[in-house]
């Protein structure tokens, strides 16, 4: 199933997108929201339900502006230089174990809403990443096998970055990826068992329409399951969660002109089955 959020910032309601991929239905007598109590409610037998009310046409037709399909995720946990060609692109040796900082949630914003560029930005890049839903409470899981269960689905973020910021004003990254929209999503939460094998998705970004970034998750270098496992031996992952879990090589650093992005850019993302997106950039 593929689940999104459609209206205005701050009034999105919850929808189902129809099998055409082409119109919604509005699930507000349902369910308030595409939530954490939601989520953890997200069983098979829930998901069955859903679909049968569908087809009998028991929820009107919605349409409007899309917003990221989670509303107000409680963390964002990235994984950084997960993909070799990235690492190598940056300079860095490939990492032994993850390499994980988290982004503010408030800078989470719809998949085609404008990203603004922040004030006194000299480096801002692009990071097409495969994004991962928490829909169960993982804490110390046994296993990278466990992970499975504690997965309600996947979407597309751009990790929105400024550079100088997040390696060059103290060593810290979190201040490079924080800023305001600087985390779009979707447009659709996919449910897992719609993407059996997440390390066989393409992935691409363009920046003007011409492709900067073209890679798989084949080339991840620690796949899904083990980044859930992993991070779940640090902190608990709660429903409604959202694990970022890397890019690969072509973002504007890595490039011979690290061509950044600029006020008027337009960017466009897209991962086999999950959608797409298109961002315009503005100022701060």
């Amino acid at each position: 199933m593929r689940f999104l959020r459609i209206g205005p910032t701050g009034a999105e309601r919850p929808a189902l997108l129809a099998a055409d991929a082409e119109s919604a239905f509005d699930l507000s007598a349902l369910t308030p929201d595409i939530d954490a109590a939601f989520l953890a409610a997200l069983t098979p037998e829930r998901r069955a339900e859903i679909a049968a009310r569908a087809d009998a046409g028991e929820f009107p037709a919605i349409e409007g502006r899309v917003g990221a399909p989670v509303a107000r995720p409680g963390k964002v946990v990235c994984i950084g230089l997960n993909y070799r060609d990235h690492a190598e692109e940056a300079g860095q040796p490939i990492p032994a174990e993850p390499v994980v900082f988290l982004k503010s949630s408030d800078c989470v914003v719809g998949p085609d809403d404008e990203v603004l560029v922040p004030r006194g930005s000299e480096k801002t890049d692009y990071e097409i990443e495969l994004a991962v839903v928490i829909g169960a409470t993982a804490r110390y899981l046994a296993s990278p096998e466990d992970a499975d269960a504690a997965i309600a689905g996947y979407t597309i973020t751009n990790d929105v970055t400024e550079r100088a910021w997040q390696l060059e004003r103290g060593g810290t990254w979190d201040k490079g990826k924080s800023c305001d929209t600087f985390n779009p999503m979707g447009p659709w939460l996919v449910t897992a068992d719609e993407v059996p094998d997440p390390q066989a998705l393409g992935l691409r970004l363009s920046v003007n329409g011409e492709v900067r970034q073209n890679g798989s998750t084949a080339n991840m270098i620690f796949n899904v399951r083990h980044v859930i496992w992993y991070l779940s031996q640090f902190m608990t992952l709660h429903p409604g969660d959202v694990v970022n879990t890397g890019t690969p090589a072509g973002v504007a650093m890595g490039l011979p002109n690290q061509p950044w992005l600029s006020v008027g850019d337009v960017v466009e993302l897209q991962i086999d089955g999950l959608g797409s997106q298109r961002q315009v950039l503005g100022k701060a």
